[in-house]
């Protein structure tokens, strides 16, 4: 990475290991900004960066949100840079009984998905309005209804999209946002978490179709978007299957 490099507009990444975060990578690189790849896996990160075409104009940044210092440190690597986009995409989820499942894992996904993204952004937030920047939340559609033996992901996702949507209202006319809602995709979420592959399978949606999707939404000003129309289905569904049978189906669907 050159010193002229380093003065060009940058987009911000976090969880850019793989899944969304290497999709986006690979979706906003075109359009000329510089990289800044967050991760908390090296390996992973170089294999982001060789997948792109300009791999020595971007810059990798490991960062360990669970950490005590995490977010400070990803924070200071970027305090001097030129951002003018934010992708809040790092997170993960934890698949099994709340009783049985320990308490320090649970606490990491409400660190990585809902805390970090949320000082992530009001740290950055005055250099993205001063550069007439913008925002991409990557939430979920877990965050749209309970989810048993994952209820503390589903309370990370309920958090960050309606802080998202909140944020994009009190910002309206001065940044764009775009809170984003997928369903199931091949993202590795599922081998992470140790959520039954089978589960949600006729609603899995292509990874390259839910990030165009998001960035379709941007270059239209923002909003909240559910990509594809498997994704689409499946809101719908949440809300006008009453609360009560949603919540037994989906039991069924996910009882370890």
């Amino acid at each position: 990475m050159t010193e002229s490099d380093e003065r060009q507009p940058a987009v911000l990444i976090t969880g850019a290991s793989g899944g969304f975060g290497l999709e986006f990578a690979k979706q906003i690189e075109p359009q000329g900004y510089r990289l800044i790849l967050h991760g908390r896996d090296l390996p992973r990160l170089k294999m982001t960066l060789a997948a792109l075409k300009h791999p020595e104009r971007h810059q990798l940044v490991l960062a360990d949100m669970t950490a005590k210092t995490g977010v400070a440190s990803l924070l200071e690597a970027v305090a001097k840079e030129k951002l003018v986009g934010l992708v809040n995409n790092a997170g993960f989820g934890i698949w099994g009984t709340f009783e049985r499942t320990g308490i320090v894992p649970q606490i990491d996904v409400i660190k990585t998905d809902l805390n970090a993204p949320i000082a992530i952004t009001h740290a950055l937030l005055p250099c993205l309005l001063r550069n007439s920047g913008f925002i991409i939340n990557v939430s979920s559609l877990a965050g749209e209804a309970p989810l048993p033996y994952m209820s503390t992901y589903a309370a990370a996702k309920t958090g960050l999209t309606y802080w998202s949507e909140s944020l994009r209202t009190e910002l309206a006319g001065k940044l764009r946002i775009v809170t984003l809602a997928p369903g199931p995709s091949p993202t590795g979420f599922r081998e992470v978490s140790g959520m039954p592959s089978g589960t949600g399978s006729f609603f899995r949606t292509p990874i390259p179709l839910i990030v165009e999707a998001s960035l379709h939404s941007l270059a239209k000003g923002g909003g909240f978007c559910v990509p594809g129309w498997r994704h689409k289905v499946l809101f719908l569904l949440q809300k006008a299957v009453p609360r009560s049978i949603a919540l037994k189906i989906m039991e069924s669907q996910l009882r370890p």
